[in-house]
């Protein structure tokens, strides 16, 4: 482990590292050799780590913290909840008022029609619970031999068996035996990557008419759903061309298939709409949700079903799924305490009309650096890819992992921002202000400077 440390306290975390905990999406080996950086406070935009470093957080915690850190009301919702009613579940013909409260105030939000709502503890629940309900829909309705469902390679929809299989991870899939039975990948709209010759407006109708050759390839009678992020984040921002949603939206509607929009990402403000849904103009019938529902305060998820769907699983009996915390009320509590923020300090009409135009105008400076192939985004996200060639797209070769190298100096330079391959991305917190995007983007400038260095010199 490093013993580059100026405070000892951070190697004994270190050590109790190594000794117990299994982290996430990590190499165990490289970790013990390493040792993690120990994170200790927040503030707004900014971390602290236990080496007294400041921090600028370019990903929100990891896309979810919406309203900033240190929000006190966020904290009094959940120690008022859990003096008045810490735990209740919601099985057994038996609620709470704030699972009931917070069901109604995103049904107010969501798209036009979606009034209905699942909890779950997390995203990736979101979608097993998705899966689930989709087949007991087509069940109800006397087709159950409509299972399958087309993901897109490349897109993300979490890390249980379920999600990891929904998901378009080959890298995932390799471990355990992905993906289950009854789950087909079509292309991702990837032109910068992916494109070759097409112009983004030819690629986009190709990508999605890849879906039309899916259904067909599958059978149209046994197809549930479509599941897709408005915007894939975890694969690397991917912002389809304008012409993909559109061509999307009339195969959806030649075929009698479900739409599945995952906003656990996209959601609560991010594309400075409400929902990645709205700011496409797409009208899903299930909407997967977490992160900024609750700022990432404490844990929750969710599934927003749409009244057609509703209506047919409600005349359909019991719905065998569920788990313990479901609702859980402090969740519920926090989750509506952090939307009446969203709400009453206009945070996401301000992402709209100011901080994200702002943000993206100053990221799009960083087309100009030798490394940066294009810079891309819609509202809080962002994406630079790095490449050896601007004019031909060509990436470094697969032994220089350039992402991992530039990461590396954002980690050394106070700044926050995930390496995707060669693609480099933010997602900083909706309130993060002008200044604090001017701070942003220089020290993003300064890391692709050092970069460039050790690459190229």
């Amino acid at each position: 482990m490093s013993s580059q440390s100026k405070n000892p306290q951070t190697r004994q975390w270190q050590e109790l590292s190594q000794r117990h905990h299994l982290a996430p999406f990590s190499d165990y080996k490289q970790l013990s050799e390493q040792g993690p950086r120990i994170i200790t406070k927040a503030e707004g935009v900014y971390l602290w780590d236990s080496e007294g470093e400041k921090i600028l957080d370019g990903m929100a915690g990891l896309w979810c913290i919406a309203v900033g850190y240190g929000r006190e009301e966020l904290v009094e919702a959940a120690s008022k909840q859990m003096r008045e009613l810490p735990f209740y579940n919601t099985f057994f013909m038996t609620a709470h008022p704030p699972v009931l409260e917070l069901a109604k105030t995103i049904a107010e939000i969501a798209p036009a029609g979606m009034n209905h709502v699942f909890f779950t503890g997390s995203g990736s629940e979101g979608n097993d619970t998705m899966l689930r309900l989709v087949r007991h829909y087509w069940a109800c309705k006397g087709q159950p031999e409509k299972k399958v469902i087309i993901s897109r390679l490349n897109g993300y929809h979490g890390s249980t068996v379920a999600g990891a299989s929904l998901g378009g991870m080959k890298y995932m899939h390799e471990q355990g035996d992905l993906p289950i039975p009854g789950i087909v990948h079509i292309p991702q709209p990837y032109w910068f990557g992916e494109g070759g010759d097409m112009s983004p407006e030819e690629f986009g109708i190709w990508a999605a008419d890849q879906l039309e050759q899916k259904i067909l390839e599958a059978g149209a009678d046994k197809v549930a759903a479509f599941i897709a992020e408005p915007i894939q984040g975890a694969g690397g921002v991917i912002i389809p061309p304008d012409s993909y949603w559109p061509r999307i939206r009339e195969i959806l509607a030649k075929y009698d298939i479900l739409f599945v929009a995952d906003e656990v990402i996209c959601g609560f403000g991010r594309t400075g709409e409400w929902f990645g849904s709205d700011y496409y103009g797409n009208a899903p019938d299930l909407m997967t949700i977490a992160k900024g529902l609750t700022s990432g305060y404490v844990p929750m998820g969710g599934l927003i079903v749409s009244d057609k769907v509703f209506e047919v699983i409600n005349e359909g009996g019991d719905f065998n799924h569920g788990f313990t915390y479901s609702g859980h009320p402090v969740a519920a509590a926090v989750a509506l305490e952090n939307i009446r923020i969203l709400r009453e300090e206009k945070i996401i009409e301000k992402v709209k009309a100011e901080t994200a135009p702002y943000l993206q105008k100053r990221l799009r400076e960083l087309a100009d650096h030798p490394l940066v192939g294009e810079v891309r985004g819609v509202g809080m996200l962002g994406a630079i890819e790095l490449v050896k060639n601007k004019q031909t797209r060509e990436r470094f070769s697969g032994e220089l992992a350039v992402g991992m190298v530039c990461r590396g100096h954002c980690f050394a330079n106070g700044l926050v921002m995930r390496a995707v391959g060669d693609t480099m991305i933010i997602a900083p917190p909706l309130v993060i202000s002008r200044e604090e995007i001017d701070e942003l983007v220089t020290k993003a400038r300064l890391c692709l400077d050092l970069t460039a260095r050790d690459v190229q010199g």
